[in-house]
């Protein structure tokens, strides 16, 4: 293993450096990220809206594409930036870009498999999502661009995590913002002043997932990374492959089964009529704005996390964990409060002159506000378990929230409470999950206490000897 030499600050600052500093000042810039990307998806819906309720539902009918994209892109992504933080903190730049190089092609590859399979059954596709057949047209109109982007914008998910796993936040945020804003000023261009409709949000999210992707790349081609990129990196041996895509398996787990969860409640939606369809569309977009908040956060822990569990700093790997749990507590119930309280206003930026929608999405969105307290524990326990390697562990908590719980519950209460059991499936399945994570818990806490205990043991062995 070579030694950082230029890179040594951005080790001792990972490892030495104050853990509250450093979690806040590595996921604001995943915070804004966040947020800059959920805000773009929620334009999309707030200017396809004004195109019919019909159109509002296959903004959601194609969030379940974007998913599967993300799945894919978070997969590759999540896999090598975890497994890159790790190395970085044992001082392994030869490993680290191996791996990184890896996880970036790998992710171009697989993009474009999704592109080519999406296209050639592009309707049957979109009924298998759940579009209707008033939504289908637009559905796939709007569908056929997202795919077209599908393997630029899986490689730039491996590139943001790649970036936030070796403590280069800012940078990342950089790339995304900049998309997510000019995706908010296509929008209106594209679908009104140029009459594209529908298929005007989807070439806006297009280019702006292109223009993240080329200044993402440029960040790694300009040197402003410590990994490096290349294709003369790419390694095919088996274990590395394999390493990158246990890790990365429970954010598979989280986006996969978030696009199989929104297609189980597009379909349940879809008995109830077209105004089911759109308003827990609209739901989805605004809990997927506040729990991004969250995830943000949770993305500036990891690298944290990973740094100081590949140099052996148990004890900071604790701290990191309770500091970001209380912190996410105080702002999530800060939040779950507001959205509780102006939930009706928040729906009626989407359809207000539609009375079933807005009934529907009023509920379901007071519902989800009650547990949103619930989502710090929740979000912070999978990525702990994922960021220290604990593969089987996240990827049965991550499956847990929308697929262990949320599934066999989407199919169970519509078919005994009608609608409200649509709107109540997720609340009840974030409960579950808040509870199942608990067992885990204990014993990870229990494990790294041992280990602390063991190295202060061998401190004190060898102070004895000296």
């Amino acid at each position: 293993m070579k030694p950082f030499e230029a890179d040594d600050k951005q080790y001792v600052k990972m490892t030495t450096g104050s853990i509250s500093k450093l979690i806040i000042s590595l996921s604001i810039p995943t915070i804004i990220s966040m947020l800059v990307t959920s805000i773009y998806n929620m334009a999309d819906t707030f200017f396809v809206s004004k195109l019919g309720t019909s159109a509002t539902g296959a903004v959601g009918i194609v969030f379940s594409v974007m998913a599967l994209i993300q799945a894919i892109g978070f997969m590759l992504g999540s896999g090598s930036g975890n497994i890159v933080s790790r190395l970085l903190g044992r001082q392994d730049e030869e490993g680290a870009d191996q791996v990184a190089s890896t996880g970036f092609f790998l992710a171009l590859a697989l993009g474009a498999l999704l592109m080519i399979f999406g296209l050639l059954f592009l309707n049957p596709f979109m009924r298998l999502l759940g579009a209707t057949e008033t939504i289908l047209p637009y559905a796939r109109d709007y569908a056929q661009y997202i795919l077209f982007g599908a393997p630029i914008m899986c490689a730039s998910f491996v590139l943001n995590n790649l970036l936030r796993g070796q403590g280069r936040a800012s940078l990342a945020m950089i790339g995304i913002a900049f998309g997510g804003v000019l995706n908010i000023i296509l929008d209106p261009v594209l679908i009104f002043t140029f009459e594209m409709g529908i298929s005007g949000a989807a070439v806006a999210t297009l280019i702006s997932q292109v223009i993240s992707f080329l200044i993402l790349l440029y960040f790694f081609m300009a040197g402003k990374s410590i990994v490096r990129l290349s294709i003369r990196k790419i390694s095919y041996e088996f274990h590395i492959c394999k390493s990158i895509l246990s890790n990365g398996f429970p954010s598979l787990c989280r986006q996969g089964l978030a696009s199989l969860a929104t297609i189980a409640l597009n379909i349940n939606a879809g008995f109830h009529g077209d105004a089911a369809v759109a308003a827990m569309s609209v739901v989805s977009r605004i809990f997927m704005l506040i729990v991004s908040v969250m995830i943000g956060f949770g993305q500036g822990f990891m690298p944290v996390v990973g740094f100081n569990y590949g140099a052996g700093k148990y004890r900071r790997v604790k701290e990191a964990f309770w500091f970001s749990v209380k912190t996410g507590l105080v702002f999530m119930t800060f939040l779950s409060l507001c959205g509780f309280l102006f939930s009706e206003q928040l729906i009626g930026l989407f359809r207000k002159d539609d009375a079933q929608v807005m009934a529907i999405g009023v509920l379901a969105c007071r519902l989800q506000c009650i547990v949103l307290p619930l989502q710090p524990v929740m979000v912070l326990s999978n990525m702990l378990f994922q960021s220290i390697g604990k593969s089987w562990q996240a990827s049965l908590l991550s499956s847990a929230r929308q697929g262990i719980y949320f599934l066999p519950l989407i199919i169970i209460l519509p078919r005994i409470f009608g609608v409200l059991g649509v709107q109540m499936t997720q609340p009840i399945a974030d409960l579950l999950t808040f509870i199942t994570c608990f067992p885990f818990l204990i014993k990870l806490f229990k494990e790294l206490n041992e280990k602390e205990l063991y190295q202060n043991h061998i401190k004190d062995c060898s102070a004895t000897d000296t």
